[in-house]
């Protein structure tokens, strides 16, 4: 069983940046690709960006390309989201999740959630304007 945790969420001025952080417990992430999604109040869970442990390709989502990061720490066994530009429009509660399946190479199909099968508490992202 893995756990999952976020970290680094909070409350930033729109335009500012955060960095969130994922680490697992009792398994680590070794051949498995790891996803953010978010999910806004009154909105579903929509996919933020994936990574593959394994060679670090990533995948992601139109709304945050070119302004989001997602990377891999091979020392720290985490996997990070770098959000810089914010916008309100960003203000969601964001989850990190893992797959039990090994993926070795990037897939438009991580950004479906049933493609996941551990998933954190969640951390909450406010952008205020």
């Amino acid at each position: 069983q893995v756990q999952l945790v976020e970290s680094g969420g909070g409350l930033v001025q729109a335009g500012g940046s955060l960095k969130l952080s994922c680490a697992p417990s009792g398994r680590t992430f070794s051949g498995r690709a790891v996803g953010w999604f978010r999910q806004a109040p009154g909105k579903e869970r929509e996919f933020v960006a994936a990574i593959t442990w394994s060679g670090g390709s990533t995948y992601y989502a139109n709304s945050v390309k070119g302004r989001f990061t997602i990377s891999r720490d091979i020392a720290k066994l985490t996997v990070s989201l770098q959000m810089n530009s914010l916008t309100p429009e960003d203000t969601a509660v964001y989850y990190c999740a893992a797959t039990l399946s090994y993926y070795y190479t990037i897939t438009p199909a991580l950004r479906l959630t049933e493609k996941y099968d551990y998933w954190g508490q969640g951390t909450q992202v406010t952008v205020a304007s």
